[in-house]
């Protein structure tokens, strides 16, 4: 199971940090991602993590301002998202892959969990 949170409401170039609580499986052996939804638009690669190490990837448009983490002992990956702009405005999920390998395609994720509201204003 998993479990997003922290979303809200923040000025542009505020920050959030989003929380992605993991349960019921074995996800140290996994890849754990953050993707994210605007209106209108479809679901998009954020971030991911490969828990084992902590190897990192990130899309393009999010380079230097994002970071996913992880904290093993509390089973959680997080996303820090610093100086936020209207664009990011977006539902942001958390999701799983049963592989060691980091990828970019939804379709690759095996494990999705609810969403959490992210909404910027200008």
């Amino acid at each position: 199971q998993l479990q997003a949170s922290g979303g809200g409401l923040v000025q542009a170039g505020g920050s959030l940090r989003l929380s992605c609580a993991a349960s019921g499986r074995a996800f140290s052996l996994y890849v754990m991602g953050w993707f994210r939804q605007a209106p209108g638009k479809e679901r998009e690669f954020v971030a991911a993590i490969r828990w084992s190490d902590a190897y990192t990837r990130y899309a393009d448009s999010v380079k230097g301002r994002f970071a996913i983490s992880r904290d093993s002992a509390r089973n959680t990956v997080y996303l820090q998202i610093n100086n936020l702009r209207p664009e990011d405005t977006a539902d942001y999920s958390c999701a799983a892959r049963r592989s060691a390998v980091l990828s970019v395609p939804v379709s690759s994720y095996d494990y999705w969990g609810q969403g959490t509201q992210v909404t910027v204003s200008s």
